[in-house]
């Protein structure tokens, strides 16, 4: 797992040029994206969420489109549209910016539910249906989505089918005095992103992708996340627990951050550190409990205290490929 790791350390070094101060939010993006998850980012103006997917495109050489969501953006501005050719006579898809490695989709909540579905088929199926015809999405493909949870006028709240398809939330938060210190000096002349230059490769990243896969998970590992998963079902104060889409989120995940941390096996830690960011965007609260301020990131952090964890063996003997036979394979693109 080392090659995972090493390439890994060289994108997380590389965003954090830009991104002062926010290790573990910008690890979880990298995990999202060695998932082939996507990543909603939920937090005030100027905190970086725009910058942070464009670090993430330029440090992996990846396409990057920005869809600003606006209440007047139709579906088609997302998808694409067939537009009638008068020469040839017949009608030409015009792909959308849908279309891309690394799509920002900014300010999400301030389209209307019309436009949000659009990319419901997007995010799941890696594909998007205009006028009967099916396009496939480009490989890798993540969608990076912001919105603001403090203002709500003139939004829309995000569809619980849709809020399900994101692997991961994450909030950035305001930096530290220091940190800030820091962003002020070395934004001085320019932005520091323009300066960013691409430090893996997508072939490199497709077998990172693959080599996640093989990360062994003890079946002791996974029927924990099963039972923090149905926990949330049972819980007094939610009136929905989160999905099996949930389940797969946080075993998907736990994989990816144990290979970035240069284990080739998860531990219940991994599994821990994202349960809240795998599960409380999934949970719907009751309006008695919701009255009382109950929040999901508390119930998450009630069952990590009152779940059990058994004993965790570590990969047996060549459970787990090497992932330098993984990245030597070649990779269809």
């Amino acid at each position: 797992m080392t090659l995972i790791q090493q390439t890994g350390d060289r994108v997380l070094a590389n965003v954090e040029r830009v991104i002062v101060g926010k290790h573990n939010e910008v690890r979880f993006a990298l995990v999202a994206l060695l998932c082939r998850g996507h990543l909603l980012i939920e937090d005030v103006p100027g905190t970086g969420k725009t910058v942070l997917a464009k670090a993430i495109a330029k440090s992996l050489g990846c396409s990057f489109r920005r869809i600003q969501f606006t209440p007047d953006l139709l579906p088609s501005d997302v998808t694409g549209l067939s537009i009638y050719n008068q020469k040839t006579q017949e009608f030409e898809f015009r792909s959308g910016p849908i279309m891309s490695q690394v799509v920002l989709a900014d300010e999400i909540n301030r389209a209307t539910p019309k436009t949000q579905s659009a990319l419901l088929e997007c995010m799941e199926e890696r594909q998007a249906t205009v006028d009967g015809t099916t396009y496939q999405m480009p490989d890798p493909f993540l969608v990076i989505a912001t919105q603001n949870p403090i203002e709500y006028e003139g939004t829309f709240a995000l569809p619980e089918a849709q809020l399900d398809r994101f692997m991961l939330r994450i909030r950035l938060g305001y930096p530290q005095p220091v940190e800030e210190v820091v962003i002020l000096d070395e934004q001085k002349r320019q932005h520091p992103i323009d300066e960013l230059e691409e430090v893996c490769s997508v072939d490199e990243l497709r077998a990172m992708q693959n080599a996640v896969r093989e990360i062994y998970v003890d079946p002791t590992v996974a029927d924990y996340i099963v039972r923090l998963v149905n926990g949330t079902r049972d819980h007094g104060d939610i009136y929905l627990g989160a999905s099996p889409r949930g389940s797969i989120a946080l075993y998907r995940a736990g994989q990816a951050l144990a290979g970035l941390l240069g284990r080739d096996y998860v531990i219940p830690d991994d599994v821990k550190a994202l349960a809240e960011a795998a599960l409380a965007h999934r949970l719907i609260i009751k309006t008695s409990s919701s009255i009382h301020d109950v929040q999901p990131a508390q119930v998450i952090r009630e069952l990590l205290e009152s779940t059990s964890v058994g004993s965790v063996r570590e990969a047996p003997s060549g459970a787990v490929k090497d992932a330098s036979a993984v990245q030597a394979r070649p990779v269809a693109s």
